[in-house]
């Protein structure tokens, strides 16, 4: 059974992480860590999430905790991913990295990576999510130019990026449909006398508040039409699920950078 270490084990997704592990039958969870700084090191890693006691203490070492990994998962902050990329490169362990926000220079050390691990690399494991993507292909390339497009999230107060990670995605599937180069096209947020709309401009809005998992929505809006595809979360679990199940496939890939289509067989 393939061993996996969780990043940030004291945060939202990493105690959730964790419970997903342990009711998994296909997957070990064989390691915790955290920052060294932070106050959970040392804490029980079950009892920090919520479960039955496991003996296994938070650690702050990586290096440490990877020796006997097969996966690392790793749902934290964009200043910890050279580091944690780093170690599992050093260590020949696959990673499942759902960090966003990430600089061009840090996904460029991914990419370079990948060419001794695997990794997969998504902005939101959730399946549903997923299935929103190419949904929104398929949208965009029957609506075609004669629509505008607008995408709206909304999450949690403690979120640090805006547009959210999974934002961009779809903006980047709806771009590609379409035929259009999103760093060009996208608008984000409107203030004061912003002229009437440009058609190949696709808008951005963020929310930030309480304790909203995620929201989507995109609108493809027409003259007296408009088809909108929404995706709510209302658990993290979502999410957990659908790293747990990268994380099964990921054990048996060779080097390489792949997504959530490769994991779910989309081959469209």
């Amino acid at each position: 059974m393939p061993n996996v270490v969780v990043a940030g084990a004291a945060g939202r997704m990493g105690r959730i992480l964790i419970q997903a592990l342990e009711a998994s039958s296909t997957l070990a969870l064989s390691g915790a860590v955290e920052r060294a700084d932070s106050e959970f090191v040392g804490v029980d890693a079950g009892e920090l999430s919520g479960i039955a006691r496991k003996s296994l203490a938070v650690s702050d070492s990586l290096s440490a905790v990877l020796a006997d990994a097969d996966v690392l998962m790793d749902f934290t902050v964009a200043d910890a991913t050279d580091h944690n990329v780093a170690a599992c490169e050093a260590m020949g362990c696959a990673l499942v990295l759902g960090t966003t926000g990430l600089s061009s220079a840090a996904q460029r050390r991914i990419v370079l990576a990948a060419h001794e691990i695997p990794i997969v690399q998504a902005p939101n494991f959730s399946i549903g999510v997923n299935l929103c993507f190419e949904l929104l292909d398929t949208a965009a390339r029957i609506l075609g130019d004669d629509v505008d497009v607008e995408i709206s999230e909304v999450h949690h107060r403690h979120k640090v990026d805006a547009p959210s990670g999974t934002a961009i995605a779809m903006g980047e599937v709806v771009a590609r449909a379409l035929g259009r180069d999103l760093a060009q096209s996208a608008i984000y947020g409107r203030e004061g006398v912003t002229g009437e709309r440009e058609r190949s401009t696709i808008g951005f809005h963020s929310i930030r508040a309480g304790d909203i998992v995620g929201e989507h929505t995109v609108m493809f809006a027409a003259e007296g039409e408009r088809v909108e595809i929404t995706h709510r979360a209302g658990s993290r679990m979502t999410f957990a699920r659908g790293a747990i199940r990268a994380a099964e496939w990921i054990t048996s890939q060779p080097p390489g950078l792949y997504g959530m289509r490769e994991v779910l067989g989309v081959t469209r």
